[in-house]
């Protein structure tokens, strides 16, 4: 129920997933809550983009993952992806976000340049409906 009522108040949604085959498969079922809310009570919902999470570059089945991800989204998946690393486990436990339990770590840095790809994708999409009005 949360994640309706979220979804009914976003205008867009970040979808982060891991790069796992039951992340797929819970992914279809998220996608389709998205359709029905858009349908009903939301019309104006979009999915803003995917994001790759816990990658594993040494993994074949992160690699399968985020290649079946490419190829059904496109560019809707952030170019960034996020790797799996130690530092921003740990950083739940010690109350901090990522970012101030070790900004020079491979993950805080990943989470970095989603926020510029973020705003980027931001800024572009208004410029077109700028441009297109």
């Amino acid at each position: 129920m949360l994640t309706v009522n979220a979804l009914t108040a976003a205008s867009g949604a970040l979808i982060p997933i891991q790069c796992e085959y039951y992340a797929l498969e819970g992914l279809s079922a998220l996608l389709e809550t998205v359709k029905q809310v858009r349908n009903t009570v939301n019309h104006t919902l979009e999915i803003r983009g995917l994001l790759r999470t816990m990658y594993d570059p040494r993994n074949k089945l992160a690699q399968e993952v985020s290649a079946q991800l490419l190829h059904h989204f496109g560019d809707r998946v952030y170019k960034t992806v996020i790797p799996r690393n130690v530092r921003l486990a740990e950083a739940p436990s010690f109350g901090v976000p990522a970012l101030l339990h070790d900004r020079n770590s491979r993950g805080a840095k990943a989470y970095s340049a989603l926020a510029r790809e973020v705003i980027e994708r931001d800024a572009a999409s208004a410029s077109a409906v700028a441009n297109s009005g």
